[in-house]
Protein backbone atom coordinates (compact mmCIF):
# COMPACT_ATOMS: atom_id res chain seq x y z
CA UNK A 1 0.00 0.00 0.00
CA UNK A 2 1.44 3.50 -0.81
CA UNK A 3 2.46 5.23 1.85
CA UNK A 4 0.59 8.48 1.30
CA UNK A 5 -2.79 6.32 1.06
CA UNK A 6 -2.26 5.27 4.40
CA UNK A 7 -1.79 8.17 6.13
CA UNK A 8 -4.05 9.97 4.12
CA UNK A 9 -6.90 6.55 5.07
CA UNK A 10 -5.31 7.29 8.95
CA UNK A 11 -6.30 10.88 9.14
CA UNK A 12 -9.79 10.09 7.81
CA UNK A 13 -10.29 7.46 10.22
CA UNK A 14 -9.14 9.88 12.73
CA UNK A 15 -11.33 12.54 11.60
CA UNK A 16 -14.62 10.07 11.51
CA UNK A 17 -13.73 9.11 14.96
CA UNK A 18 -13.42 12.80 16.01
CA UNK A 19 -16.87 13.61 14.54
CA UNK A 20 -18.31 10.49 16.28
CA UNK A 21 -17.08 11.71 19.85
CA UNK A 22 -18.94 14.68 19.19
CA UNK A 23 -22.03 13.60 18.05
CA UNK A 24 -21.91 11.48 21.44
CA UNK A 25 -21.27 14.18 23.94
CA UNK A 26 -23.99 16.26 21.64
CA UNK A 27 -21.08 18.93 20.68
CA UNK A 28 -21.21 20.57 17.66
CA UNK A 29 -18.50 22.57 15.63
CA UNK A 30 -18.53 25.96 14.28
CA UNK A 31 -16.95 25.76 11.01
CA UNK A 32 -16.69 29.02 9.73
CA UNK A 33 -12.84 29.30 10.48
CA UNK A 34 -10.88 32.20 9.43
CA UNK A 35 -7.99 31.50 7.17
CA UNK A 36 -5.38 32.94 9.62
CA UNK A 37 -6.13 29.35 11.90
CA UNK A 38 -3.99 27.60 10.02
CA UNK A 39 -1.22 29.62 11.13
CA UNK A 40 -1.59 31.80 14.77
CA UNK A 41 -1.63 31.86 18.08
CA UNK A 42 -4.61 30.72 19.23
CA UNK A 43 -6.03 31.63 22.37
CA UNK A 44 -7.51 28.47 24.43
CA UNK A 45 -10.49 29.81 26.98
CA UNK A 46 -12.37 29.07 29.05
CA UNK A 47 -10.14 26.67 30.68
CA UNK A 48 -12.05 25.68 34.23
CA UNK A 49 -11.74 21.98 33.52
CA UNK A 50 -9.69 18.85 32.09
CA UNK A 51 -12.14 18.10 29.50
CA UNK A 52 -11.54 21.50 27.86
CA UNK A 53 -8.21 19.82 26.38
CA UNK A 54 -10.13 16.64 25.32
CA UNK A 55 -12.83 18.58 23.11
CA UNK A 56 -10.12 21.55 22.06
CA UNK A 57 -8.15 18.42 20.09
CA UNK A 58 -11.17 16.19 19.32
CA UNK A 59 -12.61 19.52 17.57
CA UNK A 60 -9.68 20.99 15.71
CA UNK A 61 -9.38 17.56 14.26
CA UNK A 62 -12.39 17.79 12.79
CA UNK A 63 -11.80 21.50 11.72
CA UNK A 64 -8.62 20.18 10.38
CA UNK A 65 -6.69 22.78 12.90
CA UNK A 66 -3.06 22.28 12.45
CA UNK A 67 -2.67 22.04 16.33
CA UNK A 68 0.59 22.30 18.51
CA UNK A 69 1.22 22.50 22.10
CA UNK A 70 4.38 23.51 24.10
CA UNK A 71 5.39 21.09 26.62
CA UNK A 72 8.31 21.02 28.74
CA UNK A 73 10.87 19.43 26.54
CA UNK A 74 11.22 16.49 28.38
CA UNK A 75 8.36 14.87 27.10
CA UNK A 76 9.26 15.64 23.38
CA UNK A 77 12.45 12.97 24.30
CA UNK A 78 13.35 9.45 23.74
CA UNK A 79 10.86 6.93 23.35
CA UNK A 80 7.99 9.19 24.69
CA UNK A 81 8.88 11.86 22.61
CA UNK A 82 7.99 9.91 19.49
CA UNK A 83 4.61 9.69 20.55
CA UNK A 84 4.38 12.93 22.24
CA UNK A 85 5.50 14.66 18.95
CA UNK A 86 3.03 13.29 17.14
CA UNK A 87 0.42 13.97 18.73
CA UNK A 88 1.24 17.47 18.29
CA UNK A 89 3.18 18.75 20.99
CA UNK A 90 6.53 20.64 21.16
CA UNK A 91 9.22 20.89 23.45
CA UNK A 92 10.51 24.06 25.11
CA UNK A 93 12.85 24.25 27.65
CA UNK A 94 11.93 25.50 31.08
CA UNK A 95 14.56 25.12 33.27
CA UNK A 96 16.02 27.74 35.19
CA UNK A 97 18.31 29.83 33.74
CA UNK A 98 22.04 30.21 34.41
CA UNK A 99 24.17 32.62 34.05
CA UNK A 100 26.48 30.71 32.38
CA UNK A 101 24.22 28.74 30.06
CA UNK A 102 22.45 31.40 27.98
CA UNK A 103 19.50 30.09 26.61
CA UNK A 104 16.22 31.42 24.89
CA UNK A 105 13.15 32.90 26.99
CA UNK A 106 10.11 30.65 26.58
CA UNK A 107 8.63 33.11 24.64
CA UNK A 108 11.01 33.70 21.89
CA UNK A 109 11.20 29.69 21.92
CA UNK A 110 7.54 29.29 21.26
CA UNK A 111 8.04 32.33 18.29
CA UNK A 112 10.49 30.09 16.95
CA UNK A 113 7.80 27.68 16.35
CA UNK A 114 6.57 29.56 13.54
CA UNK A 115 9.79 29.44 11.45
CA UNK A 116 9.44 25.78 11.73
CA UNK A 117 6.41 24.82 10.42
CA UNK A 118 4.42 26.37 7.35
CA UNK A 119 1.27 25.94 9.35
CA UNK A 120 0.76 25.56 12.93
CA UNK A 121 -2.16 26.89 15.32
CA UNK A 122 -0.03 26.88 18.36
CA UNK A 123 -2.89 26.82 21.05
CA UNK A 124 -2.04 28.41 24.64
CA UNK A 125 -4.41 29.08 27.37
CA UNK A 126 -3.59 31.96 28.74
CA UNK A 127 -4.97 31.28 32.11
CA UNK A 128 -2.60 29.66 32.97
CA UNK A 129 -4.86 27.51 35.50
CA UNK A 130 -8.25 25.64 35.95
CA UNK A 131 -9.10 27.50 38.86
CA UNK A 132 -9.98 30.92 38.80
CA UNK A 133 -7.46 33.90 37.98
CA UNK A 134 -8.68 37.57 37.53
CA UNK A 135 -5.36 38.98 35.62
CA UNK A 136 -4.61 36.33 32.09
CA UNK A 137 -1.21 35.86 31.46
CA UNK A 138 0.05 37.40 28.42
CA UNK A 139 2.88 35.35 26.94
CA UNK A 140 0.26 34.48 24.25
CA UNK A 141 0.29 38.14 22.70
CA UNK A 142 3.88 38.47 23.34
CA UNK A 143 4.26 35.36 21.13
CA UNK A 144 2.28 36.73 18.64
CA UNK A 145 3.59 40.00 18.12
CA UNK A 146 7.49 38.67 18.09
CA UNK A 147 6.46 35.82 15.86
CA UNK A 148 4.50 38.16 13.56
CA UNK A 149 1.55 36.24 13.67
CA UNK A 150 -2.34 36.60 14.12
CA UNK A 151 -4.28 35.62 17.49
CA UNK A 152 -7.49 33.77 16.83
CA UNK A 153 -9.96 32.93 19.43
CA UNK A 154 -10.59 29.51 20.17
CA UNK A 155 -13.36 28.52 22.58
CA UNK A 156 -15.25 25.94 23.90
CA UNK A 157 -18.87 27.07 24.79
CA UNK A 158 -20.97 24.79 27.42
CA UNK A 159 -24.26 26.12 27.21
CA UNK A 160 -24.11 25.60 23.58
CA UNK A 161 -22.13 22.97 23.28
CA UNK A 162 -20.19 24.70 20.40
CA UNK A 163 -17.03 24.65 19.91
CA UNK A 164 -14.51 26.87 16.85
CA UNK A 165 -12.48 29.64 16.62
CA UNK A 166 -14.77 32.42 16.78
CA UNK A 167 -12.55 35.65 15.82
CA UNK A 168 -8.93 36.89 14.72
CA UNK A 169 -6.72 40.24 15.75
CA UNK A 170 -3.72 41.24 14.22
CA UNK A 171 -1.37 42.74 17.38
CA UNK A 172 -0.85 46.18 16.86
CA UNK A 173 1.03 48.30 19.40
CA UNK A 174 -1.93 49.26 21.30
CA UNK A 175 -1.98 46.28 23.61
CA UNK A 176 -4.70 47.86 25.58
CA UNK A 177 -7.16 48.60 23.08
CA UNK A 178 -6.60 44.64 21.47
CA UNK A 179 -6.61 43.19 24.80
CA UNK A 180 -9.97 44.46 24.99
CA UNK A 181 -11.22 43.14 21.85
CA UNK A 182 -10.55 39.91 22.86
CA UNK A 183 -12.41 40.42 26.18
CA UNK A 184 -15.11 41.71 24.04
CA UNK A 185 -15.49 38.39 22.57
CA UNK A 186 -15.12 35.60 25.50
CA UNK A 187 -17.68 38.12 27.61
CA UNK A 188 -20.61 35.97 26.01
CA UNK A 189 -18.76 32.13 25.68
CA UNK A 190 -20.08 30.21 28.69
CA UNK A 191 -17.34 27.85 30.57
CA UNK A 192 -18.57 24.18 31.89
CA UNK A 193 -16.91 25.98 35.97
CA UNK A 194 -18.98 29.43 35.92
CA UNK A 195 -17.28 29.85 38.97
CA UNK A 196 -13.85 29.32 37.85
CA UNK A 197 -13.26 31.58 34.78
CA UNK A 198 -13.04 35.17 34.86
CA UNK A 199 -12.08 37.49 32.02
CA UNK A 200 -8.78 39.93 32.58
CA UNK A 201 -10.09 42.30 34.68
CA UNK A 202 -7.61 45.02 33.68
CA UNK A 203 -9.09 45.13 29.84
CA UNK A 204 -12.89 45.37 30.68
Amino acid sequence: MDFDFSITYFYRMMESFAKFLLWLHGWKIDKNVPKEAQRSVVIAAPHTTNWDGYFVRVAFWVLKIPVKIAIKDNWTKGLIGSLTKRAGFLGIDRSKKDPNKPRKSQTEQMADFFKQFDEIALVIAPEGTRTLRKEWKLGFYHVAKMANVPITFGYLDYEKKMAGIGGVIYPTDDMEADMKKIMNFYKNITPKKKSYFSLDERYI
